[in-house]
């Protein structure tokens, strides 16, 4: 068959062409953003800026007593946690995550997780769609490293910190929840 007889080839899958705009991401230690949130330590490696918004992957070392209020969120969260163990309560129930395990809270679940043992924790989160990196960067408290402990803060320093991460919260599509 000659190659004027040859049938055109057609793109059957539905696959949107390569954005040649987009460019691979590697985390870079310099310019990974360390941040101090409700005690723990959350180093973003991958932003939403860095997916144009599918997701966010962030580092997150949690101290003996560390861990999130009870909340919600309107996105997908993944957690493999790396070392050490954490309590998760996931819609009033409670059960132990260990490293090497991984865990999906699905949108809207409420949950939290929190570190009983004496010994740290490390995870890496993954949220999808992005987002929740934007909302610790707003409430977030600059830090040097990745397992430098955020300042303690006083009294009036945890209010002022609640007060600014519970008006910031609805604009990350997260609803911080009553302790159980």
């Amino acid at each position: 068959m000659s190659a004027e007889a040859s049938p055109k080839k057609e793109n059957t899958t539905n696959i949107p062409a390569d954005d040649m705009q987009r460019k691979a991401v590697k985390a870079q230690s310099e310019k990974e953003q360390h941040l101090g949130v409700v005690g723990d330590t959350y180093t973003i490696l991958i932003s939403g800026k860095d997916t144009a918004g599918h997701f966010c992957l962030i580092d997150m070392f949690v101290p003996p007593g560390g861990g999130p209020p009870p909340h919600r969120h309107d996105f997908e969260e993944t957690f493999s946690l790396l070392e050490g163990e954490l309590d998760l309560t996931f819609r009033g129930e409670k059960s132990t995550v260990r490293a090497g395990e991984t865990v999906n809270i699905p949108a809207n679940a409420p949950h939290q997780f929190h570190n009983s043992s004496d010994q740290p924790a490390r995870m890496l989160c993954t949220c999808s769609p992005a987002g929740n990196d934007e909302f610790f960067l707003e409430i977030g408290i600059p830090l040097a490293t990745r397992t430098t402990p955020p300042p303690k803060l006083d009294e009036q320093a945890q209010a002022a910190f609640l007060k600014k991460a519970q008006a910031l919260a609805p604009k990350y599509r997260t609803e911080l929840l009553p302790p159980t």
